[in-house]
């Protein structure tokens, strides 16, 4: 099958598994996951599962990037933080949904590979740091989202204060990786929020930087 066939495939799966946003399906259609997978994955990109990457990383299953995308309630003149590039195909369906995207990866490897990858698709508006995502991107704050596609116990504070008055972040909560729930957090004050819960998911954890 044609991989123009399985991406369309993939779309009206997301469509079937709740995935209700225009936008989001539109990006998701756009982006060609195909580039940022390793090339003996290239014919399963569009498999509805997440794919090993280098240095023990996995670009997350596409139902997680689309729902990950949909809960942050992107708006074309948001500016949005990414920390955990991974292979940078999240970052780029962000790109297309929001007005600049900055994303933080802690392996130098991957973040050059990612930077590669977007600048070679022509992404002007995606930014990619090699760097601790802990600590955000504070010089291109403050950020209307944020997504961090690793897991932990709790919200970094460096990034709960990155984010604006009515800024979301996504991110995957519990304190253990088998029992994560997908949580978005809205601050409503400087040191206030409400959160929404999007149930059971596992990611890898949210580490410091590493070369």
């Amino acid at each position: 099958m044609k991989l123009d066939q399985q991406r369309d495939d993939m779309v009206s799966l997301l469509r079937l598994r709740g995935i209700t946003d225009p936008a989001v399906l539109l990006a998701m259609h756009d982006v060609p996951r195909e580039d940022f997978v390793l090339n003996s994955f290239r014919d399963d990109a569009y498999a509805d599962s997440a794919l090993p990457l280098t240095h023990k990383q996995t670009i997350s299953q596409p139902l997680i990037v689309a729902l990950m995308a949909q809960i942050l309630e992107l708006q074309p003149t948001d500016r949005v933080l990414e920390v955990g590039t991974g292979s940078g195909y999240a970052a780029a369906v962000l790109g297309k949904l929001a007005k600049e995207v900055f994303t933080v990866e802690r392996i130098g490897d991957l973040a050059i590979t990612a930077a590669e990858t977007i600048r070679k698709l022509g992404l002007e508006n995606v930014h990619v740091r090699f760097g601790d995502g802990l600590k955000g991107w504070p010089e291109e704050g403050p950020y209307d989202a944020i997504t961090v596609a690793a897991g932990g116990d709790r919200v970094p504070s460096a990034l709960f204060e990155q984010l604006v008055v009515g800024g979301r972040l996504v991110m995957p909560l519990g304190p253990v990786q088998d029992s994560q729930n997908l949580i978005r957090i809205r601050k409503v004050g400087e040191d206030r929020y409400v959160e929404d819960d999007f149930g059971g998911v596992r990611f890898v954890p949210l580490l410091p930087e590493t070369d």
